[in-house]
């Protein structure tokens, strides 16, 4: 089996796995929550808004801040509906699921004993040696 054929059977097992299984049902969730796309569709509308108002020679600034005082409390609202409470906590734990095998991947290719290495733990500081922040 090759390199890629085997990555290929890692991506199943990764889609097999418990985290993945959650993120899938929890984003199902949310896209099936009309309350919340309507939300998050606003949001949208409002980041553009906002965009348009301040690109303007002449920003309108009471409009700047009514817009950004709209965004800010349906964002909080958002962030605090118990489906997106779910998805986010099971991205998170995907995220780091990915990170993890990325980081294990990248120490092997550097020469390390794939039996035997370690993804790091938690944040080292070094951004160059990581991508796991997003």
């Amino acid at each position: 089996m090759d390199v890629i054929q085997m990555t290929r059977e890692l991506g199943k097992a990764i889609q097999q796995d418990e985290r993945y299984i959650a993120y899938s049902l929890a984003k199902q969730v949310n896209d099936e929550d009309k309350d919340l796309q309507e939300d998050i569709a606003k949001f949208e509308s409002l980041r553009i808004d906002m965009r348009e108002a301040m690109s303007g020679e002449n920003p309108d600034f009471d409009k700047i801040n009514a817009i950004d005082k709209e965004t800010k409390t349906l964002y909080n609202k958002i962030m605090s509906n118990p489906n997106m409470i779910a998805f986010s906590k099971a991205q998170t734990a995907l995220e780091e699921l990915v990170t993890n095998i990325s980081q294990i991947i990248s120490l092997c290719a550097n020469g390390e004993n794939p039996e035997t290495c370690e993804a790091p733990k938690g944040c080292s500081g070094n951004c160059s040696a990581c991508g796991g922040c997003g």
